[in-house]
This record gives C-alpha cells, sequence and structure tokens, in this order.
C-alpha cells in the first residue's frame, strides 16, 4: 500500500510539473501576441486582459468595450461592420486624366489649339474649308512637307467628246507646225488626274504667310482604240510654286474674303515639235466664303518665251483668268469653273466646266464632269468640243 502511495505522489508530481510547462508555454504565447499589438491600440489589448465586467466598461472605444463583453460572456463577435469610409455615399469624381494627356486637350477658347473633332478625321485632314485646305489660321496647321489634296483626283472611264482633233495644229499662223496626216482617234477615251501640294515654308504658325510647292498630272488614254495600239493621246504636266496669306476680311452681305494667293506655274505636254505645248504663268487669286459656298477669282499673265511660241494666242482660246465657284450639299459637292479671253468680237472665247461628285460609299465618290469651249488640255487649246465623263474621285473641290 505504501509503495502504491508512492508511485502515486511521483505521478501526481509529473502531472502538476507537465501542466505548469504547458501553462507557461500558453501564458508566454498569449503574452507575445498581445505584445505584437499595434502601440497605437490600447483598447484592443485592454479588452483581450480584462477580467471583470468593470474593466470592460473602463474601456473608451465602443468596438473595443463590446468585443471586452462579449469574450467574457462567452459570445461570440459579430462579423465586423462596414468602415466609415464604405458606409459613406459614393461621390462622384470627375474623370481624370494624366498631367501629359490634360495638357494636350484642346482648349475651345485658345485659337491656335486644334478641336477634338479635328483629330484623326480623314475629312478633316483632307480639309472641308479654304482655312483648313490652305492652313490659314494657327489652329489648322499642320508639319511641312506633308501631302495635301489640291486639285480633284479622279478617274473616267468613260469621257466622251462631240469632236475629235485629229489634226491639232497651233494655229492658221503657223500651218507648217502641224501634223501631215491625220490622227485616228476614237471619240470616246478614259481620263485621269492626280493633284497634291505640300507646305514648304511659312513665315510663323499662324498662317499668315506661307509657301506651298503643288503638281497637277492629267492624262487622256485612248484605252479603246486598239487600232493603234490604245496610246496616251494627251498628258498635261503642271507643277506650281504657291504663295498664300491668310485674309479673314468681312465683306457685305456675309461674304468674307479669307484668302490671297500668288503662283509661278508652268504647263506642258513633254512633247516634241509639233505636238508640243507649253506655257509659264504667274497667277494671281482671291478667295470668298460664305457658308457653304466659295468662290475663287483668279487672274493671269502669261510669261512669254524667249524662243519660238508653241502656242500663240493661247491667252485668246483658254482666257486670261477663271471663276471657280464650289458649293457644298451635304457630301455632295458642285464646282463650276469658268474662263474667258476677257476680249470682245471674234477673239471673245473661253469655256466652262461643270462638276459633280456624290458620295458613294466611305471616301469613294461618283464623279460627273462636263466641259464646253477651248482648252479642255494643252493640245486642244485652239480647238472647241464639248465632253462628257463618268467616273469616281477619292479627292473633290471645296
Amino acid at each position: 500500500m505504501r509503495a502504491w502511495r508512492l508511485r502515486l505522489a511521483k505521478t501526481m508530481t509529473w502531472a502538476t510539473a507537465v501542466l505548469a510547462a504547458l501553462i507557461a508555454a500558453w501564458s508566454d504565447d498569449a503574452a507575445a501576441q498581445v505584445a505584437a499589438l499595434p502601440a497605437q491600440a490600447p483598447a484592443l489589448t485592454a479588452a483581450a486582459t480584462a477580467k471583470t465586467p468593470a474593466e470592460c466598461a473602463a474601456i473608451v472605444d465602443n468596438e473595443a468595450r463590446l468585443a471586452c463583453y462579449d469574450r467574457l460572456h462567452g459570445r461570440a463577435p459579430d462579423a465586423a461592420p462596414p468602415s466609415a469610409a464604405a458606409q459613406a455615399p459614393p461621390v462622384p469624381v470627375p474623370a481624370a486624366l494624366p498631367v501629359a494627356a490634360a495638357a494636350s486637350v484642346p482648349r475651345v477658347d485658345d485659337p491656335c489649339s486644334r478641336l477634338p473633332e479635328a483629330s484623326g478625321n480623314a475629312r478633316n485632314y483632307l480639309g472641308s474649308t479654304l482655312s483648313e485646305r490652305w492652313e490659314l489660321s494657327c489652329r489648322d496647321q499642320l508639319p511641312r512637307f506633308l501631302p495635301r489634296p489640291y486639285k480633284p483626283v479622279y478617274l473616267l472611264p468613260v469621257s466622251w467628246t462631240s469632236r475629235s482633233n485629229r489634226s491639232p495644229a497651233p494655229s492658221s499662223e503657223t500651218p507648217d507646225n502641224g501634223l501631215v496626216q491625220a490622227l485616228d482617234l476614237d471619240k470616246n477615251e478614259a481620263k485621269f488626274q492626280i493633284s497634291l501640294k505640300s507646305k514648304i515654308w511659312s513665315l510663323d504658325d499662324h498662317g499668315s504667310l506661307s509657301v506651298w510647292g503643288a503638281y497637277t498630272q492629267s492624262s487622256r488614254w485612248q484605252v479603246y482604240n486598239g487600232r493603234v495600239s490604245r496610246p496616251f493621246r494627251e498628258t498635261n504636266y503642271e507643277p506650281e510654286l504657291i504663295v498664300t496669306h491668310g485674309a479673314d476680311v468681312a465683306l457685305p452681305f456675309g461674304w468674307k474674303a479669307s484668302m490671297v494667293g500668288l503662283s509661278l506655274n508652268h504647263q506642258s505636254n513633254g512633247r516634241a515639235a509639233p505636238l508640243s505645248r507649253s506655257w509659264n504663268r504667274l497667277i494671281g487669286e482671291i478667295s470668298l466664303e460664305r457658308g457653304e459656298t466659295t468662290v475663287s477669282l483668279r487672274p493671269w499673265w502669261r510669261i512669254l518665251n524667249s524662243g519660238s511660241d508653241d502656242n500663240p494666242r493661247i491667252q485668246d482660246y483658254v482666257g486670261r483668268g477663271e471663276v471657280l465657284v464650289t458649293q457644298k450639299l451635304g457630301r455632295h459637292v458642285l464646282a463650276l469653273t469658268a474662263r474667258h479671253s476677257l476680249r470682245f468680237g471674234d477673239r471673245s472665247r473661253g469655256s466652262a466646266q461643270l462638276e459633280w461628285a456624290f458620295p458613294i460609299g466611305g471616301g469613294l465618290h461618283g464623279y460627273l464632269q462636263l466641259f464646253s469651249g477651248y482648252g479642255e488640255s494643252l493640245i486642244d487649246y485652239n480647238f472647241r468640243e464639248s465632253r462628257v465623263g463618268l467616273g469616281v474621285s477619292v479627292i473633290e473641290w471645296r
């Protein structure tokens, strides 16, 4: 019996030692957790260590005091309430742009800032107004040497003439410069034109004075004439050097003078005698606008060659100036070009050309061209005809 009591005493001593070790370990862990609490939250620390309701009542923070009571009474804490920031109603905040992007946003009140609708728009690049086409204001400026539209760019698979110039001659004054054998021509042919310009210099960024280089080429192709191997009947080459100045002068009846210009123009067909035709001109221009209507007055002065004249009296046929009137009707564009010799009697000659561009789809337009008079091309400068052409265009007069 004594031996049994001795063994029981040893067992109790061993159990007591193990229990003391566990209590010590738990106490160390709890102390470590309490020590890990943020120093700035003493209320949470007090709630975790309180032993009586009186100690809980002494806690100032409402949430910590409630947690203290729950812990003492063995109640599981409720889900954490939403924070004050989450409870507050959302406040609409205007969309903010990065500093770099905000700096690039154009200001409507800034006359030198491109408007948002002018960005990434093909029609704005092509130009709808004179100011856009010729960069007459600081808002319309684009980089130099960037190709821009000039005259219409079109393809006419059908270009029919009332009569063909089978024996082109400069004039009755130079019969030896005519053809000995008449040309074999069809009345129907194809016609196309390309025309571009580019700004090469400007006085400043406000469009007050600019210098442009331009080039226009138009060809008449006897593509349906298989009898003579479908030749190009006539191609005219027309480089120009143009000086423009934005005017913006108010005129009566709602008109305004938007631009004045002066250009040095050369036009030739690049052929040898007797079919060679060429001349040089100094062309003045004043352009007026009112709403969707534009009127350009373009008188010119011929610069005579020092050598022989391939085009005697060309001014009495092609004219000494022209008037170009364009009218936009939605996506339809009408243009009338009238030329005259500015002489009377048998020297009163000229021409008229009507063009109508109508939308087909995307940037493609149908194109109708009607011509009557002298000088439809350089080879025909003194030959009168009427012509009808139908096709498509990608750039029109504006």
